[in-house]
């Protein structure tokens, strides 16, 4: 076929497709091709991959594009790509951010404080210049579309000539490719559009199934209150504090050099030093360490369908109470009682924002008016959410300086960031403190505790990337390492000694879900091995205690 010839197989809107691939992939795959570059270098030789590179994945684009763009709806879908291309690569390029589908999730849920947070001059500028504006022009410089019969035949050339095209990219370097798609799988997720358009196609899919009236089915139906429970004088109050964003390696109580814990290392608690979340972001992780599902065999769909470990302590006499400082509940307490403290009607402590503390106004107040009552309160809060840590604090609080003071990171010198997200640390730590006071002023009438463990971690900056919600397989540490704090009162039933063994051991969200329901002592064979485990150390930890006692 003469060159030409071409012209009349590939349309105009075919022509345009392709020239908004390249553009694509010229603005808005900055990240992807800089980690491409980073193993594959130029100074080792391997420019003319490199080059096969770019023109294999503007081609895939190209492809993924002629795919949805039809006649008169060419120009609208493009435009609808270059405004989704230019927010991904945005946050990729800003803070290193792969948009999967369970990043996908938590920009569905997030509400307009935490959205807030995220906007800024350079985000404004970079959508209008390469999304927005050449979107309108797409609009209104469109080209004729030449009718159905010739719009499908370019559609199917363009495609074929795509597919020979990518197959010539990959002939000469078959052992690289095959080296790139076996071993940097983490790499393509940066590649845009195609990563996010596969997420959101495989968002749309599992919320499509999703629909319809859910039936909740029990779990740990044989649950019951053990003897012991039933012969008890004093009632159990437990305070479990859900942090957001809290690395363990941030806690001077876990070996941080800096005294970000200068309230609770005055308290006799114990810090539990290697707990791993279940996932890397807060749609993720509080469902699922609510769940009886471990994290292998967890999924947000599946957990939705089944009660949790709050439905479990409700349908035992528990009285649950969740009070929300963060976006919400993440479906965990629809089946309990739930207040939002996100705002002034109900949190009396705000200033910049609304602060943690305030959720424990007038809480003496629900607790004494339950009395016989066994209570589980759980407090969720904004924490250290990013990235403007310096909003997570008040000023006062304001102990390491300099502090990045803007929500663009990269902006900030290192010192700056890990100033801001320190200082909010120590505000967690303050107001823990002031949990555990609240805890002692019921230590003689009740079995009190505490437990406070983040949602996920954080990466500052470390490889290019910040923020959360990486893909789990490949996360940074600082992503899964959380932190996770224990206290008891004199009257609870266990003892710090009964936890100090585990204090080092490697330890997952999974173990929460038994944990609420052995701290209720609510037998069930769900548990049966985790108490068994708790037991013995407890016994352990009794004989210890006699053998030091002996003359």
């Amino acid at each position: 076929m003469k060159l030409n010839s071409l012209g009349a197989w590939v349309t105009p809107n075919q022509r345009l497709v392709l020239l908004v691939s390249v553009f694509i992939m010229l603005t808005g795959n900055i990240t992807f091709l800089e980690r491409v570059a980073g193993i594959y270098s130029l100074e080792q030789g391997h420019w003319a991959f490199l080059l096969s590179v770019f023109c294999l994945f503007t081609a895939a684009t190209a492809f993924l594009l002629n795919l949805v763009a039809y006649s008169t709806f060419t120009a609208p879908v493009l435009a609808v790509f270059l405004l989704i291309s230019s927010a991904t690569a945005y946050f990729m390029d800003k803070y290193g951010t792969v948009l999967n589908d369970e990043m996908l999730i938590n920009m569905l849920q997030t509400n307009m404080s935490e959205a807030g947070d995220l906007l800024s001059l350079s985000m404004v500028l970079r959508l209008a210049f390469l999304g927005l504006i050449p979107a309108i022009l797409l609009i209104r410089f469109k080209p004729r579309s030449l009718g159905h019969a010739a719009e499908l035949r370019g559609m199917l050339f363009s495609g074929v000539l795509l597919v020979l095209f990518m197959a010539a990219c990959i002939a000469p370097f078959t052992s690289s490719y095959a080296s790139f798609f076996r071993e940097h799988k983490t790499v393509r997720f940066y590649a845009n559009p195609t990563y996010v358009t596969y997420s959101a196609v495989s968002l749309a899919g599992r919320m499509f199934k999703d629909q319809g009236e859910k039936i909740i089915s029990p779990v740990a139906t044989d649950a019951k209150p053990t003897e012991i429970l039933e012969s008890e004088e004093h009632r159990e109050l437990i305070i479990l504090v859900v942090g957001e964003t809290a690395r363990a390696d941030r806690f001077s109580l876990n070996g941080y050099p800096r005294q970000t814990n200068p309230n609770l290392e005055k308290e006799e608690l114990i810090s539990l030093k290697n707990v791993s979340s279940c996932g890397t972001s807060t749609a993720v992780s509080v469902p699922c360490m609510f769940s009886n599902l471990t994290e292998t065999h967890f999924s947000i769909e599946k957990s939705g369908t089944l009660e949790n470990s709050l439905d479990v302590l409700k349908r035992n006499g528990v009285e649950v109470l969740w009070r929300d400082n963060n976006s919400d509940s993440k479906g965990v307490a629809l089946r309990v009682d739930y207040e939002d403290f996100r705002s002034s009607a109900k949190n009396p402590i705000c200033d910049e924002e609304c602060r943690d503390v305030g959720m424990l106004h007038d809480l003496e107040n629900y607790i004494n008016s339950r009395p016989g009552k066994d209570l589980l309160i759980v407090l969720h809060q904004m924490g250290n959410h990013g990235p403007a840590y310096y909003k997570r604090y008040p000023k006062e609080f304001e102990h390491f300086k300099p502090v990045c003071k803007t929500n663009e990171l990269s902006k900030c010198s290192q010192e700056e960031i890990d100033n801001a997200y320190d200082n909010a640390i120590r505000y967690t730590d303050y107001f823990l403190s002031q949990v555990i006071g609240l805890l002692k002023r019921y230590d003689k009438s009740h079995e009190t505790a505490m437990l406070y463990v983040s949602d996920h971690g954080e990466s500052l900056g470390e490889y290019g990337m910040y923020l959360h919600g990486a893909p789990k397989a490949f996360a940074p540490k600082a992503q899964t390492h959380v932190a996770s704090v224990v206290w008891f009162g004199s009257q609870f039933d266990y003892t710090l000694s009964d936890l100090r063994p585990y204090e080092k051991d490697q330890l997952t969200h999974d173990a929460l879900f038994c944990t609420l329901l052995l701290a209720y002592e609510l037998d069930t064979s769900t548990c049966m091995q985790s108490r068994k485990v708790i037991e013995q150390s407890h016994n352990d930890a009794m004989v210890s205690s006699r053998e030091k006692l002996k003359p």
